[in-house]
């Protein structure tokens, strides 16, 4: 009597954990799906405020400066190379600002047709 007790309580907590380690799939899954969409927002955040600067053609020594500020933070949200390198450049170049780099980074910003 005492072993089909013992059963009777054994499988209701077989099938608890089971359920809990379901549960512990999903919540990952969850969490991972959301830190993909953090990242991904943060990448578009970051490559519009790279491409506003640029739009224009002329990157101001302000604009320079704030260029320089996003590099990092554009390789860490995962800006595209195409965006990332042609920044780079820029906050690298000092005073004069590569002509050839602002371009590449408006044939970059632009949309896709």
């Amino acid at each position: 009597m005492k072993k089909i007790a013992v059963l009777s309580l054994l499988i209701p907590l077989g099938a608890l954990l089971a359920g809990c380690n379901q549960i512990e799939e999903t919540a990952g899954e969850i969490a991972s799906d959301a830190a993909s969409q953090v990242a991904g927002a943060a990448a578009e955040e970051v490559q519009q405020q790279v491409c506003s600067l640029v739009s224009d053609g002329n990157v101001s020594a302000g604009d320079r400066e704030l260029l320089g500020g996003l590099v990092d933070a554009a390789e860490t949200a995962g800006v595209p190379a195409e965006i990332t390198g042609p920044l780079r450049d820029i906050a690298a170049a000092g005073d004069q600002v590569p002509a050839e780099s602002v371009e590449a980074l408006n044939e970059a910003c632009a949309p896709s047709s």
